[in-house]
């Protein structure tokens, strides 16, 4: 088999080649030409800047959630309400990011999403109070939200013969945001003075510098994935998919959601979790950070293993083990072993590059992927809702992480077997 990073496209050198520069090095795969290097380069550095931001708004309040409560005089149950933000919108603004992306264009939405994450990053932290902040948040989480569900699109239609690769380098990118806003807004907040707000706000400045790349895509208007085609084009393509039909695109949907349960339970009260076991608040946030951190290497090679894989099942159940030991050591002994149980829930968080990638091998066609990411991601996250908000509840009433460790790990066991079934080698096409 090929390696996936030696195929390149084509050129195109007809009379359609001979247009304009500016013109040419937009044209998209697809139509007749390969895209000009330089383009390709510029979107792959966007990828990277746009991915960097896809979590340091949540993992960054995460590691100062005592602070925020106790400046905002926040119960432990409106605490697990803004832990359940994210998931949220991701579910509700979702949805709209394939049509904003048939109007405007993939670049234009992804470009308008890392502005609002710099806006609500801005804004957040000086409102004054619980529904001012968690509004900023919303704000901030509705351009997450867009940019997580077109990210699979723009690697397919951009990058069709590196799908494994791209998915990997932008997941990458993913985890090292994650991980550095959980290592460094604790010693940032202490270096500024000390004050939350400072600490939080000091995020923005990255999120304003991942709109520049975009914003050469800002005015592009050649077809995309979902976007209309000339009528030649249409003429050829497939009826449109009823993709609730397709058991592949519920399977996927649920293992997306439950990994997203997971993923933000951890990012959300993880580090309480062991400052109640009497961890520092510095030592919490890193412990956060290396869990986050195990993405880096592990994002970038596990797309690229389950993409040559025909049933990606096998991943699945290792990193949900790695899960199930990882939540049974936070039990037990969550300050002794803390070192170890933050590397083994950092390798199950690792079912969210693993679950892009598999978006983008459940579907044949560009239009596909953007329907199968949709669904999933948004129905995912709509499932995800409820995970952070039970265990605020659970920890508040019970006085103790006994029964949310439970809870987290009980969910480990159908995020498997939803796995198991999205990973099949099929196609929603071959369903719908």
């Amino acid at each position: 088999m090929p390696d996936d990073d030696t195929q390149t496209p084509t050129l195109n050198r007809g009379p359609a080649a001979r247009t304009s520069p500016g013109l040419r090095a937009q044209r998209l795969p697809g139509a007749g030409e390969a895209p000009a290097p330089w383009l390709l380069r510029l979107i792959a550095v966007g990828l990277v800047l746009a991915a960097l931001n896809l979590r340091p708004a949540i993992t960054s309040l995460g590691a100062l959630l005592e602070e925020v409560c106790e400046g905002l005089n926040m119960s432990g149950s409106v605490a697990g309400v803004l832990t359940s933000v994210p998931p949220l919108c991701f579910a509700v603004f979702g949805v709209m990011a394939p049509r904003l992306a048939r109007r405007f264009g993939a670049g234009a939405v992804v470009c308008a999403g890392m502005a609002a994450i710099a806006a609500g990053l801005v804004v957040r932290p000086y409102i004054g109070s619980t529904a001012g902040f968690l509004a900023a948040s919303a704000l901030a989480l509705m351009g997450i939200a867009v940019s997580n569900i077109l990210m699979p699109v723009i690697v397919k239609h951009w990058f069709p013969d590196r799908v494994g690769t791209m998915t990997g380098l932008y997941s990458m990118a993913l985890a090292l945001g994650t991980a550095l806003a959980a290592a460094i807004t604790v010693p940032v907040t202490g270096a500024l003075g000390g004050d939350w707000q400072t600490g939080l706000v000091v995020w923005a400045v990255l999120a304003a510098v991942a709109v520049l790349p975009w914003i050469v895509l800002v005015r592009d208007r050649t077809p995309a994935p979902g976007r209309p085609a000339p009528a030649a084009a249409t003429a050829t393509e497939a009826p449109a998919l009823r993709i609730t039909r397709s058991r592949t695109a519920w399977g996927l949907a649920c293992f997306f959601g439950l990994q997203a349960t997971a993923a933000y339970i951890t990012m959300g009260w993880m580090p309480q979790i062991f400052r109640d076991a009497g961890v520092s608040a510095g030592t919490a946030g890193l412990l956060l950070a290396v869990t986050m951190a195990m993405g880096v290497p592990l994002a970038f090679v596990i797309p690229r293993v389950a993409s040559r894989l025909k049933q990606q099942g096998p991943i699945v159940v290792v990193l949900g083990l790695c899960g199930l030991i990882g939540y049974a050591g936070l039990y037990l002994a969550p300050a002794a072993g803390a070192w170890a149980w933050a590397l083994l829930l950092g390798v199950a968080n690792c079912a969210f590059p693993l679950a892009l990638t598999m978006i983008g091998m459940r579907a044949r066609s560009g239009a596909g992927v953007v329907r199968l990411s949709a669904f999933a991601q948004s129905t995912g996250y709509l499932l995800s809702i409820p995970g952070p908000l039970l265990v605020g509840v659970l920890y508040q009433h019970s006085g103790g992480w006994g029964l949310p460790i439970a809870l987290m790990a009980g969910l480990m066991i159908p995020q498997m077997v939803a796995g198991i079934l999205a990973g099949r080698d099929r196609t929603i096409e071959d369903e719908c």
